[in-house]
């Protein structure tokens, strides 16, 4: 990157790895530093919680804010009914209406985290597409919006030319996706003066199409920014882990899971993702992601901290690094692991050690379970576990069990 920006969001947003690409560096930057610029990113609302693959684009809203602007979420109750066919391989399962205001309210405990709501400037502002969406005429749209759109350039458009290649069905339901997300931006800029949409590299498309859209209607200057979607160092995208998706919703995945996730992070990610998950200075950054040996563990807590502050707040952090250390350094059970409750009804019988291995989370599937167990990756109460046919009754969980998988994972078992 060789532009040099004058505006304090664009400077975080180069010196921290953020930006992958804008419409109009020269001309956004401007704009920047002319005044309040409100920008939006959209959350289509297919889950429950936000996961750590959102957590990116969460904070480039919170610098954002932070350096003075008005970030906008932008709630896809509307566009949700469609869903995104982005660089996927079939059509998302539709949710009822119910279950999108549902999971629209777990994902705005989570914005209100990062981000201060209000009627201030540069206060956040939360909307719901299904406002504009859902008293459309499709005549009418068709008539005044769908004109100004190429077939010949849809079908150019990565995300779906992908789909097409693959020779995998795309409906006409979600063709219509882009089209929706281009009308989303033009009507943010019309209602609320929205000069800027953010998002993932490949939504690229999608964001041209709301610019140029805009443009032709109503001859406005507004612009796209977006992130570079992340993967890991050993290559896994970025927001997955072997237990699945990393939840941002505390009721989904407790604070010590999501501590215990960055605590995990490989050495050579550090330094990166302290830019971009934590506000430590830049500098300091740097000087962490470079140590090495044992030292680079002390810059994993620090990062498992700063994150989980953020999101859960310091008392939890410091709650999660406790019970790590009472874990790692002294074998004991601490209270705030992932814990598995099981009636006494279900163990009247006895429980296997492998159905106990895969019901804590520690394995996919019982063969999976099996394997660490002969691989001798398992263990019960710090002890070797080498026989994933043997059984636990009540008697045995009269105190909480504590199961291991490999050097780093832990999980409780205990009786409700």
């Amino acid at each position: 990157m060789t532009y040099h920006p004058k505006s304090e969001f664009m400077r975080v947003m180069i010196e921290r790895g953020y930006l992958a690409d804008c419409t109009d560096y020269q001309a956004l930057d401007e704009a920047l530093v002319a005044g309040v610029v409100p920008a939006y990113i959209g959350y289509d609302a297919t889950a429950a919680s936000l996961h750590v693959g959102h957590l990116l684009n969460i904070m480039m809203l919170r610098w954002l804010q932070k350096t003075g602007h008005k970030p906008i979420t932008l709630m896809g109750g509307g566009t949700t009914k469609v869903g995104d066919p982005s660089f996927r391989s079939e059509e998302r399962p539709l949710l009822t209406p119910a279950q999108i205001d549902t999971n629209i309210d777990g994902m705005n405990q989570v914005f209100a985290r990062y981000l201060r709501y209000g009627t201030g400037a540069s206060d956040a502002v939360m909307l719901n597409n299904a406002e504009w969406l859902d008293s459309l005429n499709y005549l009418d749209f068709l008539r005044d919006i769908g004109r100004h759109f190429s077939v010949n350039r849809m079908l150019s458009f990565e995300s779906v030319k992908s789909r097409l290649d693959r020779e995998q069905s795309l409906s006409f339901l979600e063709f219509n996706y882009m089209i929706l997300q281009a009308y989303d931006f033009l009507e943010l800029y019309r209602r609320y003066g929205c000069r800027l949409q953010m998002g993932g590299s490949d939504q690229w498309g999608n964001i041209v199409n709301g610019i140029d859209l805009t443009r032709r209607v109503l001859d406005a200057e507004i612009f796209g920014l977006t992130s570079p979607l992340l993967t890991t160092s050993d290559g896994r995208k970025m927001g997955k882990s072997a237990g699945g998706a990393v939840w941002l919703n505390g009721a989904m995945l407790s604070p010590y899971e999501f501590w215990q996730f960055w605590r995990n992070t490989t050495d050579a990610d550090v330094g990166r993702f302290l830019k971009l998950y934590t506000e430590l200075p830049v500098e300091e950054c740097d000087r962490l992601g470079a140590l090495a040996g044992a030292e680079i563990n002390a810059a994993k807590i620090i990062l498992a901290n700063e994150v989980t502050t953020l999101l859960h707040g310091a008392e939890a952090a410091a709650a999660a690094e406790a019970t790590a250390r009472e874990v790692f350094e002294r074998g004991g059970v601490g209270d705030d692991l992932p814990t598995l409750t099981l009636a006494a009804a279900e163990v009247a019988d006895g429980i296997s050690l492998a159905q106990l291995v895969v019901r804590s989370g520690l394995a996919k599937s019982g063969k999976d379970a099996k394997r660490l167990i002969a691989e001798g990756g398992a263990r019960v109460n710090d002890e070797l576990a080498t026989d994933a046919g043997a059984m636990f009754t009540a008697t045995d969980l009269a105190q909480p069990l504590k199961l291991t998988a490999g050097k780093k994972r832990h999980a409780l078992v205990v009786l409700g």
